[in-house]
């Protein structure tokens, strides 16, 4: 008896696995009652170390919609969850001495870059080393105790918190700097990894929860012509001027893809990421996108007075653009400390974005978030 009660039990984990992606018709926009998305930036980022499945974990527990992987490759091949190629920022690595002689000098995006490379370390030392909170005014109470996850490692945490709380939980990864990684590995080497993944998680598909996120414009094209699971491009600027305007120069030396894609710019293109707030921009990106990830200013700006005061402008036509063109929206990052749109009121920040029609927003303070969608909901 024991061994049969062992085998249907097998048997019935696995069909609840397998089938975990219980919402089959589920489109990744506001959620089914309408609700803007709340995508948790990196995990709890605001309580644990990011990019960890106990943050991740966490981010769940809090309320999240999704969870986002940044993801970047290792020496041997591996997609490992790092919010940069560069480990100092998150990691003890540099508390290490055996890895002392790993710590280079690169080439990223167009600036020189001295630190330990992902793409120096095979993934049996990453899983050596831990993370740590990234923002130096955040609770650092967890550093050096939780291990990188592998790409899989956080699509099987969200596939079993999907069951275990009955809700599905979707995953948003970005894949960092592909034509980085992709002059080590050779072409597109990047982006199959990614979709051997998802393929493999039985999550390379339309409806599945899954959402793919890239500052880089090839990369996402060479996605779509190859998989059918949603995609967003990511839009930056440098700066924003004091009249509110945004500024797309970058600085020599500095990365180039806080102004430009960094594609566009190593193929001789001299479009910015500006291009893509117009009507040819929307039209183009709906041709290999589903969504377009702006910072916040694209959408709600802000002016600053001789005095140093910031006044908040009206919302910009960025969003009807999208839905025009039948993109989603949804931009980065909410966070307390940067109070330019909150006023020290985040709530009042949320509701902002909410008025303007978002379709979701990424945050690293879920469940204010949560808290202020159902207050505007109210």
């Amino acid at each position: 008896m024991k061994p049969l009660k062992h085998t249907l039990l097998l048997l019935i984990t696995i069909i609840s696995f397998t089938s975990c992606d219980f919402l089959d018709d589920y489109t990744g926009g506001p959620t089914p009652d309408k609700k803007p998305l709340i995508i948790a930036h990196r995990g709890a980022q605001s309580l644990l170390p990011e990019h960890t499945l106990q943050g991740y974990v966490k981010a769940i527990e809090l309320g999240a919609d999704f969870i986002e992987p940044d993801l970047v490759l290792t020496k041997d091949g591996h997609l490992v969850v790092r919010h940069e190629p560069m480990l100092s920022g998150t990691t003890n690595v540099a508390d290490l001495p055996e890895f002392t002689n790993l710590k280079t000098t690169k080439e990223l995006d167009g600036k020189m870059v001295t630190d330990w490379f992902a793409i120096d370390f095979t993934l049996a030392q990453i899983k050596t080393l831990k993370a740590r909170q990234a923002f130096g005014s955040r609770p650092k109470d967890f550093d050096d105790q939780f291990d990188i996850p592998t790409f899989e490692e956080v699509i099987l945490l969200a596939k079993k918190q999907s069951i275990k709380g009955g809700k599905t939980i979707g995953i948003y990864p970005e894949i960092k700097h592909p034509l980085f990684h992709n002059n080590f590995f050779g072409t597109h080497v990047m982006e199959n990894k990614l979709l051997y993944t998802l393929k493999k998680a039985g999550l390379n598909r339309k409806n599945a929860p899954v959402f793919v996120q890239c500052f880089e414009v090839e990369p996402l094209q060479y996605i779509n012509s190859k998989s059918p699971v949603k995609l967003v491009q990511l839009i930056s600027t440098y700066n924003i001027n004091k009249d509110g305007s945004l500024d797309y120069n970058v600085p020599s030396g500095d990365f180039i893809s806080y102004g430009s894609p960094f594609d566009f710019y190593s193929n001789g293109d001299s479009r910015t990421y500006e291009f893509f707030t117009t009507e040819e921009g929307m039209k183009f990106t709906a041709t290999y996108a589903d969504g377009i990830g702006p910072w916040k200013p694209f959408i709600i700006s802000y002016k600053t007075e001789e005095s140093g005061e910031l006044t908040l402008l009206p919302a910009t036509d960025f969003i009807s653009l999208a839905h025009k063109n039948n993109l989603l929206v949804h931009p980065y990052t909410f966070r307390n400390e940067n109070t330019q749109w909150s006023g020290g009121n985040p709530e009042r920040e949320y509701h902002l974005f909410f008025d303007a029609g978002v379709d979701g927003l990424f945050t690293d303070y879920t469940d204010e978030a949560v808290k202020a969608l159902e207050t505007w909901r109210d």
